[in-house]
């Protein structure tokens, strides 16, 4: 391929002012780099495949080709690896799963992937569900610090939870905020507290209703990741964490569920977004399944390299982006069954291999920089959230995240974004980076999909260092806003966790160019500055970051 090297300092924007000098990308090694990893060969990047073997090998490949040192597990002669190992459970259903419900004195049979995507339980190796009570709980909140309780005390033992998707003020803010803070999503709103909410309420489990705009995706995405192969860190009780069973449901066989124990679905809604909801029992409503799983564990990895600092070696600054996707699944109508994930998320971890090249080129940083690329985002953030919990060097002096996902090849845009808009000094460095190339910062257009908990700086947020998840712009050179925005509807809508995700060899490079100038010159302002990014008072993670302080000078 072509290299298409472009100095970003000699691009104009519209206005005809020059953008600030920066780094020369080579947005034809990005390309390439997409074009290998999101190819038939590597079978879609699943966690513990010969997908995942390729990927892996491939990253630490150019990782030494580009000058960086191993900075994986240490080794028992002292070295570093070039990954850390991430041990996970693997499940995945044997044969059949087979659902039914009964309407009163009908039952009805359930094909999985159409009305419901039940996915695979991480309690046993056999799951079955005889003529459970089907129990409609809203939104499925305990919030006592809002003062919300969805489920007032009822006994959800032995019964399945119809459960909505979001949280209450969704669809009931006005533009002055609400009992949860607005249209942006909460926690709260995210499917994964969701389940975690059934183990706590000891249900059977809890059925999300699926709507697309609470959701932020439609039904084939919903299908596509969750009847494939589920992944869970390895816990000593897995039952603290999972209900027996987890899934989604189609919302019109939702509504007939309801409607048949003598309820209306819209009208449950409505009564779901106020503190005086109250469970609704669905009458003469059962649900049923029965189906085995292989549980295997198996042990992924995130690949890791670094470029030692000079002055400050012990103090980190991270770049991440997740490696994997969800490899070989069910078929599209035409019949593919390879999950390439191009742009999910083959784009950010080639973004962050030329940050690499072009980091190891630079004079020798002040702070070491380490390049993660992880495993199991699809999965649950999981390779995140094994090395939150299993750090490969201390937390408290890493000094911040940027990480990478789903960076965009729509072209040059006067602006770019974070998921979610994180309370924290880290992002207002990206702003003034950005502002000094004459871009502007556009908050996350879709808050309400709940993006700040989707992404890999979430796990590492948790734990209090301070991390952002970069996104590229949408108010575009070429078509504006209408133009950005009409993209990203039809990605979401068409390929997103499908198997159309795929590389076009079309992509326009000056997006990445744009982009990747963006992301080297903020981590080499975090790498030669005495800089420690903050979480902003009132912000939920700056406790936990305060607690190490002393330990940053």
């Amino acid at each position: 391929m072509q290299k298409l090297l472009l100095t970003v300092a000699v691009m104009a924007l519209a206005s005809g002012s020059a953008v600030a000098a920066g780094p020369s990308i080579d947005a034809g090694r990005i390309l390439e780099d997409i074009r290998v990893l999101s190819s038939d060969e590597f079978e879609g990047r699943a966690p513990a495949s010969e997908g995942e073997r390729k990927t892996v090998a491939y990253l630490v490949e150019q990782m030494k080709a580009a000058g960086l040192q191993p900075a994986g597990d240490k080794q028992k002669d002292g070295t570093r690896a070039w990954t850390q190992d991430v041990p996970l459970v693997r499940s995945q259903t044997s044969g059949p799963v087979a659902v039914s419900v009964k309407l009163g004195g009908e039952t009805k049979t359930w094909t999985q992937g159409q009305e419901i995507a039940i996915r695979a339980t991480l309690i046993g190796d056999h799951l079955t569900v005889k003529d459970a009570p089907v129990v409609f709980v809203g939104y499925g909140v305990k919030a006592p610090e809002r003062n919300w309780d969805d489920f007032k005390g009822v006994d959800l033992k032995g019964k399945v939870a119809l459960v909505l998707v979001n949280d209450p003020d969704f669809e009931t803010d006005t533009g002055n905020g609400g009992d949860f803070g607005g249209k942006a999503m909460t926690y709260y709103g995210r499917w994964t507290y969701k389940f975690e909410e059934a183990a706590r309420q000891g249900a059977i489990g809890f059925l999300v209703i699926h709507e697309t705009a609470p959701a932020s995706y439609g039904w084939a995405t919903v299908k596509n990741s969750n009847t494939n192969e589920i992944f869970d860190v390895i816990r000593k009780d897995p039952s603290t964490d999972h209900a027996p069973l987890e899934g989604w449901v189609q919302r019109d066989p939702a509504a007939e569920l309801i409607k048949a124990g003598g309820y209306d679905l819209d009208t449950l809604k409505k009564q779901a977004r106020t503190r005086d909801f109250r469970p609704v029992e669905l009458k003469g409503v059962t649900f049923s399944t029965d189906y085995r799983v292989d549980a295997q564990k198996v042990v992924s990895h995130n690949v890791v390299g670094a470029i030692p600092g000079a002055k400050h070696p012990d103090e980190r600054v991270f770049y991440t982006a997740h490696w994997d996707h969800l490899g070989i699944g069910l078929p599209d109508a035409r019949g593919d069954r390879i999950y390439n994930g191009a742009l999910d998320n083959a784009s950010g971890t080639s973004m962050l291999l030329e940050l690499a090249r072009l980091s190891a080129k630079a004079p020798r940083p002040e702070r070491t920089i380490v390049f993660m690329s992880v495993t199991a985002e699809e999965k649950g953030l999981l390779g995140t959230e094994y090395y939150a919990s299993s750090p490969l060097y201390p937390l408290a002096t890493t000094v911040g995240v940027i990480n990478m996902d789903g960076v965009g090849p729509n072209g040059l845009a006067h602006d770019f974004t974070t998921s979610g808009n994180a309370p924290l000094t880290l992002q207002d460095e990206l702003i003034a980076v950005g502002k000094a190339h004459g871009r502007y910062y556009t908050p996350d257009p879709r808050p309400e999909a709940g993006s700040f908990f989707r992404s890999d700086h979430f796990p590492f947020a948790k734990v209090g260092v301070p991390a952002i998840s970069f996104g590229g712009g949408r108010d575009l050179f070429e078509g504006g806003k209408a133009a950005g925005d009409a993209k990203a509807r039809a990605y979401t809508a068409d390929k997103y966790h499908q198997p159309a995700d795929e590389f076009d060899p079309s992509w326009d490079p000056k997006g990445f160019e744009a982009d990747g100038a963006l992301l080297f010159e903020l981590g080499q302002k975090l790498a030669n500055s005495r800089l420690w990014p903050d979480w902003k008072d009132g912000a939920e993670f700056k406790a936990e970051r305060d607690k190490t302080r002393a330990e940053r000078r």
